[in-house]
Order: C-alpha cells, then structure tokens, then sequence
C-alpha cells in the first residue's frame, strides 16, 4: 500500500513495504506508456534552446596537472584552469604538428603540449582559440556554436538545484552506441522503471503526464528499495529543459529538492560508423535531517557508492536506449 503524499516525510526516512507485489504481478504499465506521449514530450524537448551548451564532465575531474579532454560531436575538446583558477577550454588538437592536448600536463595553470612544448595559458595562441566554457559548480560545460548551430547564449542553463556546500554530489559517466534523444526518450519513459529496475525502484505509479495534470512533466510515486522491505517513498518530477537534458527532481518525501541531472553528450561515430552518446549523470542530493550531515562529511565515501548505483542503473537504459537507436537507424521502431 503506498502512503500518502502527507505521509511520506516522517520522523524516520525508512518505511516497510505492507504488501510487497512479486515482480511479475506488479501492475502493467504498457498502456500507460503511450510512445506518442513520450515521443511528444522528446519533440518538446528538442525545440527548447541549448545555447549551444555541452556538458563534458564533473568540476572535480578538473585536476590541477591535467586537462579534462572529451570529444564533442567528433571534435576534441579541453578544459582545464589558468594560473588564475579561471576555467578555460578550447581544441583538444594542438595546432602545429596535430598533438593530442588531452595527453599533456598543466603546468602552474599552463597546458602544454608534450610533443614540442607549445605552451597554452588559455588566450589565443599560435593559431589555438579558446571556446567558452562554464562550471556552474558540479558540472563543467563548453560552448561549441558551429556544432550546435543555435542562438548562443552567455552561460547554459543550469538546472535549480540544492547548494552546493551544503549537499552530497556525485557525476557518473558512461558510454552508449547511440545518439542523445535516445538517452532523453529513456528518461522520458519513467514507467519502465519498476519493471526493467526491480533492484532499484518499486511501488511505482505515473501520477501525472503532460496533458494528464502535469504542464510539461511526469509526476511518479516510487519507493527507493534500500534492502528486503525497506525503502524511502517520494514524489519525483521529470522534466526536459533542453534537448540533452532531463532532470529528476524530489518534490514530496525524503530528500525534497533534491536532483538527478541525465546530460547527453553527443561524442562522434565510433569505428564502424555507429553514433556514441556520453550519459553524464550528477546526483545532488540535500535533506534538511541532522544525519546528513554526517553523510555530508562521509560524501568521500559515499561518491564512488552513488556512482556505482548510477553505473548498474544505466547499463540497463544504455541498453534500452542503444536498442532503440538500433530499431531507429533501420526503420523498425515502432514510436
């Protein structure tokens, strides 16, 4: 039995599931799941601006003797900080011979290229251009406009999000043989959750869907499952504010505030030609109970724990999204 909305913060975050439904006699969810609802809210998603925005990884990847490299949309890309603490990002491909800038050290906020010793401090140098970039703290961000091919913006929009100082973040990042809307059209799916992650999620419901008492979102009632019976119920609401991003957020329960950030970062096709999609995912998490302070000043510990969650949850919905990609790109899909 799934309490109410006024029950699910209590003295205790824990509850004991009543009545435990086997997997296999949980409710179906498939006529719920309409794919145009859900090919709708992706086709929204995608007409909203980025700015030409891209995330390329977590803030506390960008170390102080080596640059964050990714490749974005076939372009390599590196960010690091100058010698004044400044992010700054530009071409991963240094421009006199073609050296590979995400193999070489930085040096007292210097990048310099381990092939012939061009040293980059973030200006313009040589023939090397930098391109904007953006920390908003948990997550750092590069603006690629000939690749977005938008209206660009000063800064990306950042999701509303608990204080950093105050809450436990951690970023997983994986790799998938897709492209980027299949990552959102996963997320954007939220009634496959108890069914294709019964380790993970149980009790769920779709309370709410665009068109179905939600503006621009889906409202699910879910139980976090901890171990055996117990889990933490709450209210979530999934929204899509661009068309790489999704974010989870707690309203109601345990946690409220708190946010999961699904980025999708196009990377380029890999050997065979197939398009590869980085799922770069930050939890941000904050309760206002005295114990989590404690879990607070554990968050060392409890980072590589919350990566690992993420990392089981989405070798599945790679899957999913890889096996969509795949019925896509042959003309079988059936959305």
């Amino acid at each position: 039995m799934k309490p109410e909305p006024s029950e699910r913060r209590g003295r205790y975050p824990l509850r004991l599931r009543r009545r435990p439904v086997p997997w296999d006699r949980q409710r179906p969810t498939w006529r719920d799941a309409r794919p145009a609802v859900i090919t709708q809210a992706l086709k929204r998603a995608q007409a909203r601006p980025s700015g030409n925005w891209y995330v390329v990884g977590a803030t506390r990847d960008v170390r102080a003797d080596r640059p964050l490299a990714r490749t974005v949309a076939g372009r390599e890309v590196v960010v690091w900080r100058n010698a004044a603490g400044r992010l700054v990002a530009g071409p991963g491909v240094c421009p006199h011979l073609g050296a590979p800038l995400a193999h070489s050290p930085v040096r007292c906020g210097t990048l310099v290229c381990h092939w012939h010793g061009l040293a980059l401090d973030g200006g313009a140098s040589a023939g090397w251009e930098p391109l904007p970039a953006h920390d908003d703290g948990v997550l750092v961000w590069v603006r690629l406009d000939d690749i977005g091919g938008e209206e660009p913006t000063p800064a990306p929009s950042v999701p509303v999000r608990p204080a950093v100082p105050g809450a436990l973040e951690a970023v997983y990042v994986g790799v998938g043989v897709c492209e980027p809307e299949d990552v959102v059209a996963n997320r954007l799916d939220p009634w496959h959750g108890a069914w294709f992650h019964p380790y993970s999620f149980v009790d769920l419901a779709v309370v709410g869907a665009p068109g179905q008492g939600e503006e621009d979102g889906f409202a699910v009632d879910v139980s976090f499952k901890v171990a055996g019976r117990l889990v933490v119920p709450v209210r979530a609401v999934f929204t899509a504010p661009e068309p790489r991003t999704v974010v989870m957020r707690i309203t109601e329960g345990e946690g409220s505030g708190s946010v999961v950030e699904t980025h999708a970062t196009p990377l380029g096709p890999d050997a065979l030609g197939r398009p590869r999609t980085a799922v770069v995912e930050a939890v941000v998490a904050s309760s206002d109970r005295p114990g989590f302070r404690l879990a607070r000043r554990a968050a060392p510990l409890l980072r590589p724990l919350v990566r690992a969650a993420a990392g089981r949850l989405w070798r599945d919905d790679l899957a999913y999204a890889e096996r969509r990609c795949a019925l896509r790109s042959s003309g079988r899909f059936p959305g």
